[in-house]
This record gives structure tokens, C-alpha cells and sequence, in this order.
């Protein structure tokens, strides 16, 4: 167990199989916090049961309110209770019985690790989707730099955190991860990776499709995930891109038709996702952010 380590987990709506994820998480912290996103009445049942059976502290929210706010909620939890690190992880992550070890030791090895800001794990995909699986370190170094790591399996410094900032909750969901990293290496930090995977995770539901001779990948993500993802990552090109004389525009219309041209081929409810991707393009451009369902009701 590493006693200066707090476990963050954000859930809503988990299926049956969350307990025994978790389980596999808290002996290797000090301390779990479960951040709950208004999941349905049995699903919250589960996460309660869970959260007694595995000693963690449960924050119940009444809404929905995004992961951004639910990873803020949690690592005040910890920074309050004099914790160093925490550890951000999904509801369907699957841990390794050394993940921390394996993350807190990729930080012990980086020159200059009061300067990090990060520490990602690869994954293995338990979907078996070769194209994004990540395979082991070639020359078994212990860190490597890299530009970005995805929220689930990452160890924060809280010392860093203190200085970078909270994540960004008028994200709401999606590129949360990517727009803290930036943010982070805008301020001089870095994000490192241990080159091993380190745990078992999926982004989306992904399927595969065989077009001539190449198989191609969708993540097959919800029309209201899809606005998001249009929207934040149009957010990041204009915030964050080097692009000159505004061209990042051009280059988030580029990217929303390609997104746009793979759900019409490969997905399904094609036209709800295609109008949610065009509104989170035009949200994007004006800068109007927060919760979709929110701001439409407006």
C-alpha cells in the first residue's frame, strides 16, 4: 500500500462488475474516494455497497454534473485529508496489482520530476482492438515523454496540481484529460508515461470494419458524447493549436466532416450523432460551453 496516494474513481450508471474493480484498487492506495454522477437508483445501491465493502469515501451527486467537477470534487477530498498524489481512474478500468508502484517509480526516474505534471499508464484494450492497444516498452526504459495521457490510470502530484489549476468543467466530458496536459506543458511541466501497460481499458465501444484492404476502427460514442467531442476539441484548436492567421478553423471543419463521414459508414443512429457533431462544432467556434442539455434548455 502507498499511504500518500487517494484513488479517485467518477461513476455513473457502472455495471455489476464495479465492485471487484475496485476491490483491486484500494489495497494499493491510502485512501479511495468514489464521486457518483446522480447514477440511477440501483446503480447508486451498487456504488454504496461498493464504497462500504471497500472502506472508500462516497460523494453522491444530485445531477450529473460532468467529470470535470467530479475529478475536482475528489482531489479536494484528498489535497483537504494531506494526500500527495491521486490517482484518477475510470469505472471500467481494470488495474494491474502494480499500478501505483509501477507509476510512482516512472516518477522516481524522471530527471527533473518536481517539474511533472502527469504520470500516465498505457493499457492494454479489453475490447481487442489492435490499433490502439499499447505494447511494452521496447528498451525497458522506466519513463518516456509524452504530450498527453488519458484521464483513467494517471497519478497527479498534487503539489503541480495546486499550480497548474483544477480541470476544466466547462468541458463537462471529454478532452478534459487533453486540455489539462496542454495547460500543464504550457506552464513548463511535463507528462510522462510508463512505457508498459499497466491496467486494462477501452475508449468507447469500439467495432471494426473491413474497407478493401484496410480495417478501420469506430468507438461507435453517443450522439450527446459526440457533441462534445466536436465542441472541446474545436475549444482546443483555437486555444492551443498552431495554426496561423485563424486556420484552425478550417482544420476543425476538416476534422468534423472526417468524424461526420465515419459515423455515416460505420455507426448507428447516424443522423442524431451528425446533428449532435454539428452543433458541438458551432458551440465551439462561439466559445459556448458547459452542460449540452443545460445550455439547450436555456
Amino acid at each position: 500500500m502507498h499511504p500518500s496516494v487517494c484513488a479517485i474513481v467518477v461513476t455513473y450508471h457502472p455495471d455489476d462488475g464495479f465492485g471487484d474493480r475496485l476491490a483491486r484498487v484500494t489495497p494499493q492506495v491510502g485512501a479511495t474516494v468514489i464521486v457518483d454522477n446522480a447514477s440511477s437508483v440501483a446503480s447508486a445501491a451498487m456504488v454504496r455497497a461498493a464504497a462500504v465493502a471497500a472502506a472508500a469515501t462516497l460523494i453522491g451527486n444530485s445531477a450529473n454534473l460532468g467529470i470535470a467537477r467530479a475529478l475536482n470534487q475528489g482531489i479536494q477530498h484528498a489535497i483537504a485529508r494531506g494526500y500527495s498524489w491521486a490517482l484518477l481512474l475510470d469505472q471500467d478500468t481494470v488495474v494491474d496489482d502494480t499500478l501505483v508502484a509501477g507509476l510512482l517509480a516512472t516518477y522516481a526516474a524522471c530527471p527533473d520530476a518536481e517539474r511533472t505534471a502527469a504520470v500516465g499508464a498505457r493499457f492494454r484494450d479489453t475490447r481487442d482492438r489492435p490499433a490502439e492497444s499499447r505494447a511494452l516498452g521496447a528498451r525497458g526504459e522506466l519513463w518516456q515523454e509524452v504530450e498527453a495521457v488519458i484521464t483513467s490510470g494517471t497519478l497527479l502530484p498534487l503539489r503541480a496540481f495546486a499550480d497548474i489549476g483544477p480541470f476544466r468543467e466547462d468541458f463537462f466530458i471529454d478532452y478534459v484529460d487533453i486540455e489539462y496536459c496542454l495547460r500543464a506543458r504550457a506552464r513548463g511541466y511535463r507528462i510522462i508515461e510508463n512505457p508498459s501497460p499497466l491496467m486494462s481499458h477501452t475508449v468507447g465501444a469500439p467495432s471494426p470494419h473491413q474497407v478493401l484492404w484496410k480495417k478501420t476502427w469506430t468507438t461507435n460514442h453517443s450522439a450527446e458524447r459526440r457533441y462534445y467531442i466536436a465542441r472541446n476539441n474545436t475549444v482546443l484548436l483555437r486555444e492551443y493549436g498552431t495554426a496561423k492567421r485563424g486556420s484552425w478553423r478550417w482544420k476543425s471543419i476538416v476534422r468534423s466532416f472526417r468524424l461526420c463521414k465515419r459515423i455515416a459508414f460505420f455507426e448507428e443512429d447516424k443522423m442524431a450523432k451528425i446533428i449532435a457533431v454539428g452543433q458541438g462544432w458551432w458551440d465551439g467556434m462561439r466559445g459556448h460551453m458547459g452542460a449540452r442539455a443545460t445550455r439547450r434548455g436555456g
